[in-house]
């Protein structure tokens, strides 16, 4: 197989959340690959920032996901400015840390509209032109806490793992229009938020490398070269996958 069947030459991807840390890394690596990418994020400043890194083939337009009623227009606005997008990227999300006894009913919808319900919205709405385009990669990002329990996260565990049955329900119905839909499920990846709070909880820093069977962390790159695998030439007969980019933390006791 040609190193080719990696390009993404001519395609267009939207990165949600795309303007820091795990997104911004997805973001970078599908430009590499040379793809156009279209950043979503709340903060402007953020994803100007982001921008101004990654270069000419990066463009980002504001949006607060949340507000599901705004995202067809979002995808409308997107589409007419930058062109039919190609490749979804659903990585923005909001995360909460407590016990389940004192979370509270709207902490915990909160959660899952914005990790699982604005995730179905956009997908919706932007498969539609792939549909009549009969093609379209689509990658959702579950998480550790999708595969297996971990305490203090039961609503944002929750919405993770809702979004690997998402996405084997869409398989059944996107595939026929040649539209891929695929999960990659990110272990404990650097970022100076993650590093910052690890270091403030030994016992806890200490378990999760415990549970890493590789010797490091993972790198926000390292989930952008698998979306670049995923949505690339290279992906073309994969489909209804959970990929895992988590240094055997899954597997590892």
């Amino acid at each position: 197989m040609s190193s080719n069947a990696f390009s993404l030459k001519g395609k267009t991807a939207l990165v949600t959340g795309g303007g820091t840390g795990i997104g911004l890394g997805i973001a970078k690596e599908l430009i590499n690959a040379n793809a156009k990418v279209i950043l979503t994020g709340r903060r402007e400043d953020v994803l100007k920032e982001a921008c101004s890194q990654l270069g000419k083939n990066a463009h980002y337009m504001v949006s607060d996901l949340s507000q599901i009623n705004t995202i067809p227009e979002l995808v409308t606005n997107i589409e007419s400015k930058f062109g039919s997008i190609d490749i979804l990227v659903n990585n923005a999300g909001i995360h909460l840390k407590k016990w389940a006894q004192e979370t509270t009913d709207e902490e915990f919808f909160k959660i899952i509209q914005t990790n699982l319900l604005s995730v179905f919205a956009l997908t919706r709405e932007v498969a539609k032109s792939m549909i009549q385009r009969k093609t379209g990669s689509i990658i959702l990002i579950s998480s550790m806490a999708g595969l297996f329990g971990i305490d203090r996260v039961s609503a944002y565990g929750t919405s993770k793992t809702a979004l690997i049955g998402l996405m084997n329900n869409l398989v059944t119905e996107y595939s026929q229009y040649n539209i891929r839909v695929n999960c990659i499920a990110p272990g404990w990846i650097t970022s100076n938020m993650f590093l910052n709070a690890i270091n403030q909880d030994p016992e806890r820093k200490q378990k999760i490398i415990n549970r890493i069977a590789l010797p490091d962390f993972g790198t926000p790159e390292d989930i952008g070269n698998a979306a670049v695998y995923l949505s690339s030439h290279a992906g073309r007969y994969i489909t209804g996958i959970v990929l895992p980019v988590d240094g055997g933390a899954s597997v590892n006791f």
